[in-house]
């Protein structure tokens, strides 16, 4: 291993031999090149580190570098390792680093698939897969900036339902990352990021439109219509204010006859219990069991199975064509019924274990607000008013005296108390507001007696005229 001064000339007149050698440098203890067989010079540095490991990491290749810019890569690593760090290490670390494409594999096996329902687990492969992962899978997680969630979300703005759910996903990737020492505390990059508002908002089946619903389902019972099953299923989700998924995974086996009740073992909130009003105990002794089927709502054509969510949104659709209303989803189902609940009086507490919600606030944003009682309620109001009104009429001195002459009499009048004389103005300095004292301050104020040193149309502004 021969010694030298690496310079450029001494690089380049260097030859390949049959096997690597060193060409090392003088000036800078552990700097050398190393000359491949194949004619490839690359700079390296031998150190040990403060543990005692001996490291040999390559500064780059010649060529792609000079003499110049390795020697000083050399001394920057070594004034690394003088302050008792390990810049091999730390590369060797950066480029181990796991990237988001590795971030969302962890989240899915150690938190989705733990802890989330089998639909909300395909929903976030589903947002990984065709949004988040195309756009920044193989960046490294400490390197994703806020820019590069801001304009991920901001591609999206054309579908703010998917942009949403890519949001959330994320924030709650990188709250993980940071449990799990992939970036440090507090450097979620999802923070002041807001999500896009929502401008669809479920309507409310209306009074009218709900007569009109429950008059043709009778009809279509009497009639053949529709199919029993369908009708069944439309009436159990109004009885039990319930999810769509609710009414179609519901079981035989889950209700309780003799104690008017059914529990759901599971459900999008866990497992759940409501009691049976008459309607809904009516409804179940009278369904139809089908091919002996476990469910209460089965398939059309498989008893096995229930009823898939398309069969029943394509039936309701229909429904509300055939009974000329307007179209909503399923979902308005529940809502109407949180509002029947909502405006029964019972306590909120109640309200929420018949719709099975956990917090009041989502109790009440299934809760509508009609028109009926709010105009009710602005005439009880506008009542109060007027009657408060007329109460307190205005009085009149004539009409008291016609009404009672010798009530007048007795009425004693307060005498008015003298106003306090005004303290003489100040002859002296005065205290500013800046705390400094100010002579005499000039005030144009008649009650004030002028300063002595003022002029005399200043003091006598009547008797400077006449002179």
């Amino acid at each position: 291993m021969p010694s030298m001064k690496l310079t450029k000339s001494a690089v380049d007149s260097a030859r390949p031999g049959t096997t690597d050698y060193e060409l090392r440098d003088t000036i800078i203890p552990g700097f050398f090149c190393k000359i491949t067989p194949a004619g490839r010079k690359v700079f390296m540095l031998s150190y040990r580190t403060p543990s005692g490991e001996r490291r040999k990491p390559a500064l780059g290749t010649y060529g792609q570098i000079t003499v110049d810019q390795a020697r000083k890569l050399a001394q920057d690593f070594l004034a690394d390792i003088r302050g008792g760090g390990d810049p091999s290490q730390e590369r060797q670390a950066a480029r181990a680093a796991p990237t988001v494409k590795d971030l969302s594999d962890r989240f899915m096996v150690e938190h989705s698939e733990a802890r989330n329902k089998p639909s909300t687990v395909r929903g976030n492969r589903t947002t990984l897969r065709v949004h988040v992962l195309p756009a920044m899978g193989k960046i490294k997680v400490a390197d994703v900036k806020r820019s590069d969630v801001a304009d991920l979300v901001g591609r999206l703005r054309g579908k703010p339902t998917a942009a949403n759910h890519c949001l959330s996903l994320l924030r709650k990737m990188f709250n993980l990352a940071e449990l799990w020492g992939m970036r440090p505390d507090g450097s979620n990059p999802c923070r002041h990021i807001k999500k896009y508002t929502g401008s669809k908002r479920t309507r409310l089946i209306t009074d009218e439109e709900l007569t009109r619903l429950y008059a043709y389902l009778d009809r279509a019972d009497a009639e053949g219509l529709e199919h029993p099953i369908l009708t069944l299923a439309i009436r159990l989700q109004f009885e039990f204010a319930a999810r769509m998924s609710e009414v179609l995974l519901l079981e035989w086996e889950w209700i309780d006859f003799a104690n008017k009740r059914v529990v759901w073992p599971d459900s999008k909130t866990g497992g759940m219990s409501k009691p049976l009003s008459a309607e809904a105990l009516r409804l179940l002794k009278e369904a139809p069991r089908y091919e002996r089927s476990r469910f209460v709502i089965p398939a059309l054509f498989d008893g096995s199975q229930p009823m898939t969510k398309n069969t029943y949104w394509a039936g309701w659709k229909r429904i509300l064509e055939r009974a000329e209303l307007p179209h909503c989803g399923t979902h308005a189902v529940r809502h109407r019924a949180a509002t029947d609940i909502a405006n029964s009086g019972v306590p909120v507490k109640v309200g929420m274990a018949l719709t099975a919600h956990k917090t009041v606030t989502m109790f009440m944003r299934y809760v509508h607000t009609e028109d009926d009682p709010i105009r009710a309620a602005a005439e009880t109001v506008a009542a109060r008013r007027q009657s408060v009104v007329r109460c307190a009429a205005p009085f009149k001195p004539e009409a008291a005296a016609d009404a009672a002459p010798d009530a007048l009499s007795t009425i004693t009048i307060a005498p008015t108390r003298p106003a306090a004389p005004r303290a003489p103005a100040r002859q002296g300095p005065t205290k500013t507001a800046m705390g400094n004292y100010r002579p005499y301050r000039g005030r144009r104020d008649e009650i004030r007696s002028a300063p002595p040193e003022t002029t005399a149309r200043q003091a006598a502004p009547e008797e400077a005229q006449h002179v």
